[in-house]
């Protein structure tokens, strides 16, 4: 998603994901991703081995709080675990321009 990035952006702040994102990491994850609001954000899900519910809900909310302010949020690379267990959820690809379809609530929501 590179939504509102412009040329005057600062560098993408980088946000390595834990391996093991379960509800023991939900809080950790969202703390993260509020310390890094406002600016753009490259996440690197490369060392992801489980991706649970409510982190996959923690990181499309940000998807949706990142586009409401206008910053470019991308996952730029992700394990294959990462990559199986988001098809499995069946949810909106992170990095599409296209609005999740249940809902627009972010990280304040």
């Amino acid at each position: 998603m590179s939504i509102g990035a412009e040329a005057g952006d600062l560098p993408a702040a980088k946000l390595l994901l834990e391996p093991v994102l379960d509800l023991g990491a939900a809080e950790r994850l969202h703390a993260r991703l509020m310390d890094l609001r406002g600016q753009p954000l490259d996440i690197d899900a490369s060392q992801v081995e489980r991706l649970g519910g409510l982190c996959l809900q923690v990181l499309m909310s940000a998807r949706n709080t990142w586009q409401g302010d206008g910053k470019s949020a991308v996952i730029s690379q992700a394990s294959a675990a990462f990559d199986d267990a988001w098809a499995m959820f069946a949810a909106p690809g992170f990095n599409s321009d296209q609005p999740p379809a249940f809902g627009t609530e972010g990280l304040d929501a």
